[in-house]
């Protein structure tokens, strides 16, 4: 018997990838779960397959860096902050941050599907009664207009957005007196596509790093210790903390005074979820 669960929750994520390097990741879970039927007729009861798969999940991938050891460029030793990880392929990188802050991964590249089938196979260490596999999948929301990938991490929250560099894959639509603007949708996607969102106050910058074209951010948050530096080209600075509310007002409040338009922006923080803004010029 084979019990399906679509939509179940979502993971949200930054990715190292060999080709594009910090990314952010936004998947919707959908679990299958094979086993046998109890003496009251289930497999295992809806209202339980949820919290039991999604807890598993916010203890473990989900809200962290998911590292693929095995890649190009990357190493990752003990620091006192917990763990550093080093890249050098497409660029170079390096974070610091507790254990809990990181997954690693022995392969060359992250992809839903490997890092899907390895989860399940964790899962199932310790399964639930009558429970002998469980098959997860990680797909993308389905997108049609401006979608842009971004990583950042909230000094100020007490959860797991903390974490220094963990990340979303987010719609973003914008209006502008009242008339949808898909080219300027576009052309902000762009900007921010694959780009770290900084708070300015997080910005712990040397004079070697300026000169080097290096940014620097680091912060003590609930967790630990968190350090983050990244070429500065990979950076988007905010004047406040990156708040999916604060982004939208940002990207709302640019894209006003660039265009001289009144201009509203709905920006969305990984699937299903975000902030709306208005401003004018």
């Amino acid at each position: 018997m084979t019990l399906f669960v679509n939509g179940l929750t979502h993971l949200d994520a930054s990715a190292w990838c060999p080709r594009r390097g910090l990314i952010g990741i936004s998947w919707q879970v959908n679990a299958e779960l094979d086993g046998e039927l109890g003496e009251d007729g289930m497999l295992f009861d809806f209202g339980h397959v949820k919290p039991w798969i999604k807890s598993r999940l916010d203890d473990g991938a989900d809200h962290t860096l998911i590292v693929p050891t095995e890649a190009p460029g990357i190493t990752v030793s003990d620091c006192e902050e917990g763990l550093a990880i080093r890249t050098t392929t497409p660029y170079a990188m390096e974070v610091r941050g507790p254990h809990q802050a990181f997954t690693l991964v022995p392969c060359g590249e992250i992809t839903p599907a490997d890092l899907a089938k390895r989860i399940g196979e964790e899962m199932m260490q310790a399964p639930p009664p009558r429970v002998s596999t469980i098959r997860l999948t990680f797909l993308d929301e389905p997108l049609s207009g401006a979608a842009y990938t971004y990583s950042h991490g909230l000094r100020r929250h007490d959860g797991n957005c903390q974490r220094i560099a963990h990340g979303h894959r987010s719609p973003l639509h914008v209006w502008q007196s009242g008339v949808p603007a898909p080219a300027l949708e576009a052309e902000w996607a762009e900007r921010l596509a694959d780009r770290y969102l900084v708070d300015e106050s997080d910005i712990e910058d040397t004079p070697e790093a300026l000169t080097q074209g290096e940014l620097t951010t680091r912060y003590r948050a609930p967790q630990g210790d968190f350090f983050l530096r990244l070429p500065r080209e990979r950076c988007v600075i905010l004047p406040t903390a990156t708040t999916i509310e604060q982004i939208a007002t940002w990207l709302a409040g640019d894209i006003a005074r660039e265009t001289g338009q009144p201009t509203r922006v709905q920006a969305f923080e990984g699937i299903g979820k975000g902030a709306i803004a208005e401003r004018t010029p």
